[in-house]
This record gives C-alpha cells, sequence and structure tokens, in this order.
C-alpha cells in the first residue's frame, strides 16, 4: 500500500464497499465507479474528505474527483479493495442502466447535427418574419429557396442521423447514411403508397400493398423520422462487425457494406421501421392527450424541471418527441415550455450581481447574462447559481410560470432555429406569418426574468461569502504579509500550448472544471492538433489514453492539460504522444497530437482545460485578455 492508503480505504467504505463496485477506471483527475446501487455511496461524507475534491453523477458513472495524483489513489484503492482495475466489462455497461444508454445514444446521435439544425430553423424563422412584415409571400421564389432551406433539414433527417448514428455505433458513415437515404427514397413511398388494392392485413401494423420476397412490406414515410434509422443503424452496425469476421480483408471493402446494406435494409423496412414508427406515434400521441387534458400544467411541468433535465443530460430524451411533432403536425406545442427558462436563468444572475460580495464571482455575472440571453446558461448555472442553491430554485419558479403561460395560450413553436432571444422568431407561423405566438414569447420573457429577479433579490443572502470574510477577520491578518513577504516579486509566465479561442475557466462544460475544484485556469478550444509545452519542465505525468498530462515547471509550477471533454472514453483512439512521463521538457515543445475532426464527429467536446493545479500558492493569476491566442504567445503569469 502507498501513502495514499488510508484515503482510498475511505473511499472504498463510502461507495459501498468492495460488493457494490462492479467495475473501476480512473482519468487524469478522477476515479470513476460502475456501482451496483449508487444510493449506497455516501456523497456528502466523500465531498467532505481530505484529499477528495468533488462528486458527480454523470454517463452512468460515479465520479470522484481527486486530482493529479488519482493514479495513485487508484492503486492504492485496487490493492484495498484487491481488484484488477480492469476497464469496464461489457457486463458492466449492460448494467449501466437501459436508460442510461438510451440517453446516451440519443445524444451521441443529435449532438453533432444540433448547429446545423439550429442554424436551418433560423433561415425558415427570419422568412417567416419576411411574411409576417409583409416583405415577402409564399409564393415569391425567394421565400420558396428560403424555406427548402429550414424544411431540407427536417425532411432528410434520416440521412444525418444516418451519419451520425453509424458513428456513434461504429458502422461505416457513409453505409449509415446509404441506410438513411434508402429510407427518404421516393420509390419506397410511391410503391407501397401508391398501389391499388390492399394485398392483405397484419395484425396492428395494418394493410400492405406490396412485398419484398413474398413478405408483407407496410406503407411508411420515413422522411422526416427519427427513430427508425437509429434503431436500424444499431443494428447494422452488429451486421458490419459480424461480416468482418467472415469476408476475407481483401475482400471487406466492398462486400462488407455489401453484406450490411443487403441484410439491414429489407429487415429495416419489413420490421423494425413499422414498429418502431407505431410505438412513436403511440409516445407522441400520449405527450399530445396529456398537453390537451391540462396545457397549462404541461408547460408548469415542462419549464420548472427543463433546466434540472439539461443538469443531468435527460433533455435528450425528449428533443426527439419535438422533432417528431414538427414533422408530422408542422408544429410542436408540447415542449414549448422550456421557452422562459433560459431567461429565468439569466435574471437570477442579474439580481445576484447586486448582492455578491464575492468580487470575482460578481465578475462573472456580466458575461454569464450575455451568455444567457443568448440562450447558452452552462456558465450560469455551474459558475454562479447551483454552486448557491437558492438561486438555481428561483430560476426553476420563473421557468415555471413561463411554461404555464406558453400552455394558457396553446402557442406553438414552428421551427427549431436561434436559441434565447434569437428564438423569438420560432413562434412565427411560416405560412401565414401569423406572430400571436411571439407576443405571448416576449410576455413570458418579461414575466419569466421579473419573477426570478425578484426572488432572488429580495429573498436570498450571500450568507456563505459574508461567513468566509468573517472568518477572515477572526483568523487575524498576520499570515497574509507574511506570505506577501516571502514570495514578493516572482513571477512566471505560461505561453499558450495550442492555437485556439480562449475560454473561461467557468465556462466550460465539465463541472469539475468549470468550478475551479482541480486548479484556476483557462481553456482553449484547439483549431489544430498540437498541444506543445506551456512551461520549460519536466512531464511527471501521461495517462495511458494520451488524452492528459500533468507537467511540473523548474519554478514548481503544476500544469495540467486535458484535452476534451470526456475523451478518456476513446482510450487513446485519435491521439499521438511525442513525449513520456519524466521527459524534460522546453516551452513551444511538442507534447501530444491528436485528431480534432475525428474526436469531434464521434460527438466530443474540445474544450482543452489548462490548470494551475497548485494555484493555492500563487498570490495571482493574471490570464490573458484576448479572445483567440496562438502557441507561444503569453497565456498566463502566475504571481507569488
Amino acid at each position: 500500500m502507498g501513502k495514499y492508503e488510508q484515503l482510498a480505504k475511505d473511499i472504498l467504505k463510502q461507495v459501498g464497499g468492495k460488493e457494490n463496485i462492479i467495475s473501476m477506471t480512473h482519468c487524469i483527475t478522477r476515479l470513476r465507479f460502475q456501482l451496483q446501487d449508487e444510493s449506497k455511496a455516501n456523497d456528502d461524507v466523500l465531498k467532505k474528505m481530505d484529499g477528495v475534491v468533488t462528486v458527480i453523477h454523470a454517463s452512468g458513472q460515479y465520479q470522484v474527483v481527486i486530482g493529479n495524483h488519482v493514479g495513485n489513489v487508484y492503486a492504492d484503492l485496487c490493492e484495498a479493495a484487491n481488484l484488477n482495475g480492469e476497464q469496464p466489462s461489457q457486463e458492466a455497461e449492460e448494467k449501466k442502466g437501459v436508460f442510461n444508454r438510451l440517453i446516451d445514444i440519443i445524444s451521441g446521435c443529435f449532438q453533432p447535427i444540433l448547429g446545423p439544425i439550429c442554424a436551418a430553423g433560423m433561415v425558415k424563422g427570419l422568412n417567416a418574419l419576411f411574411v409576417f412584415l409583409h416583405i415577402l409571400s409564399v409564393t415569391d421564389g425567394t421565400y420558396i429557396v428560403l424555406n427548402a432551406i429550414g424544411d431540407s433539414v427536417f425532411y432528410f433527417m434520416p440521412i444525418m442521423l444516418g451519419y451520425t448514428s453509424a458513428r456513434k455505433f461504429k458502422l461505416n458513415p457513409v453505409t449509415g447514411m446509404i441506410i438513411g437515404a434508402t429510407l427518404c427514397h421516393s420509390s419506397i413511398q410511391t410503391a407501397a403508397l401508391t398501389a391499388t388494392g390492399a394485398l392483405g392485413t397484419l395484425p396492428i401494423l395494418g394493410e400492405y400493398f406490396t412485398t419484398f420476397l413474398r413478405i408483407p412490406l407496410i406503407a411508411n414515410t420515413y422522411t422526416s423520422s427519427v427513430v427508425p434509422i437509429i434503431i436500424v443503424n444499431a443494428f447494422a452496425g452488429k451486421v458490419e462487425k459480424q461480416a468482418k469476421k467472415w469476408i476475407p480483408e481483401m475482400l471487406r471493402s466492398f462486400f462488407v457494406p455489401f453484406s450490411v446494406l443487403l441484410v439491414s435494409v429489407p429487415l429495416g423496412l419489413l420490421v423494425i421501421g413499422p414498429v418502431i414508427t407505431i410505438l412513436t406515434n403511440l409516445l407522441s400521441s400520449a405527450f399530445t392527450a396529456i398537453y390537451t387534458f391540462n396545457p397549462v400544467i404541461m408547460g408548469l411541468t415542462v419549464g420548472l424541471f427543463w433546466q434540472v433535465l439539461v443538469i443531468f443530460g435527460l433533455h435528450w430524451a425528449l428533443i426527439p418527441l419535438m422533432v417528431i411533432n414538427m414533422t408530422q403536425l408542422g408544429y410542436d406545442n408540447v415542449l414549448v415550455g422550456n421557452w422562459g427558462a433560459c431567461f429565468a436563468q439569466t435574471a437570477v444572475v442579474a439580481a445576484m450581481y447586486f448582492k455578491l460580495k464575492d468580487k470575482k464571482l460578481k465578475n462573472l455575472c456580466p458575461p454569464a447574462i450575455i451568455s444567457g440571453v443568448c440562450g447558452v446558461t452552462e456558465p450560469a448555472i455551474y459558475g454562479i447559481t447551483l454552486p448557491k442553491k437558492k438561486p438555481f430554485f428561483y430560476s426553476l419558479v420563473g421557468a415555471g410560470i413561463g411554461g404555464a403561460i406558453m400552455g394558457l395560450f396553446d402557442v406553438k413553436k414552428y421551427t427549431s432555429g436561434g436559441i434565447g432571444i434569437f428564438g423569438i422568431i420560432n413562434y412565427i407561423d411560416p405560412q401565414t406569418g401569423e406572430a400571436n405566438g411571439m407576443m405571448v414569447a416576449g410576455l413570458v420573457i418579461l414575466i419569466s426574468m421579473l419573477v426570478s429577479f425578484l426572488l432572488t433579490f429580495f429573498f436570498w443572502k450571500d450568507e456563505e461569502v459574508a461567513e468566509a470574510a468573517a472568518d477572515t477577520a477572526v483568523k487575524g491578518s498576520d499570515e497574509t504579509p507574511a506570505k506577501s513577504e516571502t514570495h514578493a516579486g516572482r513571477e512566471e509566465i505560461l505561453i499558450a500550448p495550442a492555437d485556439g479561442k480562449v475560454i473561461p475557466l467557468n465556462e466550460v462544460k465539465d463541472e469539475a472544471f468549470s468550478q475551479g475544484v482541480l486548479g484556476k485556469g483557462v481553456a482553449i478550444l484547439p483549431e489544430n492538433g498540437r498541444i506543445c509545452s506551456p512551461v520549460n519542465g519536466t512531464v511527471q505525468a501521461l495517462f495511458p489514453t494520451l488524452h492528459a498530462l500533468g507537467l511540473v515547471s523548474e519554478e514548481g509550477t503544476e500544469v495540467l492539460i486535458h484535452v476534451g471533454i470526456n475523451t478518456v472514453e476513446l482510450n487513446g483512439e485519435g491521439f499521438t504522444a511525442h513525449v513520456a512521463a519524466g521527459d524534460t521538457v522546453k516551452k513551444g515543445q511538442l507534447l501530444l497530437e491528436f485528431n480534432r475532426q475525428e474526436i469531434e464527429a464521434k460527438g466530443y467536446c474540445m474544450e482543452t482545460p489548462v490548470l494551475i493545479t497548485n494555484s493555492d500558492e500563487f498570490r495571482e493569476i493574471v490570464i490573458t485578455e484576448g479572445k483567440e491566442i496562438r502557441e507561444k504567445e503569453t497565456l498566463m503569469i502566475l504571481k507569488k
């Protein structure tokens, strides 16, 4: 056992003991458990332990954030629990839970195309605005072209999802797109829908008008569909895996996709498509029935819980429902209750700005407000409101009231275009230019913000900061001058390890990084696939999956560079290391290379935190004010 023996034993006890652990791995900062029963783990005790930074529940994993020395804790934990420390088995993945796996699949398929979907939706929203302002009519050629841009993204949804789901299920992406294109092919629909006279009837599935190899082919229109292509490609991925085992390597480039298409497409059209279509129609009808029964309660519920769903990633389960409604009805009125959520969150931050005593946290409010108005609330949630608890709940109240109003007036959303304030045009009917929904949406913005602002301003006090200030006053100021005198005048310059966009740490899409629990610093969204050394020093640690490394500078500064978020799951795929642990490096020396396009295509965020893990030793950390940076330019100045 090593120096972290006691910590390892304590962690083992608080996660429910060895018998509660299905599997255990670690990344550069976290212990990642798959537990039999997460309720047996004691979050509160773990968070208060010396040596534990925080606890996070995400992606079906129980994550205990440790820091740079996680490898040592992991080794002692393996010994204490008598575990071999292997990667999760297939059995462990299955015990992850059907629901968690479903959420992971949906988010993995939709995340890569959300940007283009929103862009096309914004074009359609602008088109609707032009009709509302009588700039265009629905017969104008300009309207027709712009409308085609907005509609095509939904009409050919199976092709786009064919690509992303293929990547998710490790299927050849082009094969996946061909399957999606086949579902959209006009001849499939024409042959099934225009044949004269039904040939027979199948229980539940209904009448059929044609056959494939004498097997009944149920008529369905798969253009604009969402779920069938995902399920078909999941099956196709397994077919491709088996085909690669049986087909000689020299013939695979042709005969593997040939086999996959020949098996998957007919089965998809004969069985998977019809069954999934029935199930999704039932689900959509159920939500519509609830909305019809009481749209106010539906809107209130969606608005009240939407931000909670976002935090846990569960909102992905409802995104396909919105898409289905839009493609079948031309609008969605079930999930419109989430409209006021980002504005309520923004108003809470605005109220906190006037009451915060912590200047650093106060300075985070203006950029979070701007981001929130534009529809991106993660900086506000993770960096400001959620840590303070009560303000976050006040935002839920404002969002819930806004959702109830949307339901009361039966507001319809006609496109999934812009978010935040830019999304208000989503509520204009693109065919008639009728904009009553937009007017109600504007009213909801005002009410959601007013309710949340007033609740926070009058009922929340920044008591934690006040107590911390009082504690500092009681302790006295003798220690601070001594520390300043000891280290006065010493500073170290860190250069940028990559070209790219500079992102404030509190805006990073990972709680452990954004809250600064692993150290202070900044993040870079890299433009290329290079990571260079920001310091002269030594490579302290290089994780086996190559996605992260730790450095110690000649001045004793501990630097952690973590390429992307959750990229440990790639197991090194797409990464190449040019150094090893223990190597001496110079500023600007190439450390890692990675395939940015390949990693992003798999749905991973490439935000790369650059952290000072011993930041408590510095009097001040000055971060560049630039929005863009180049390798070897000054990124941070550390002052002792």
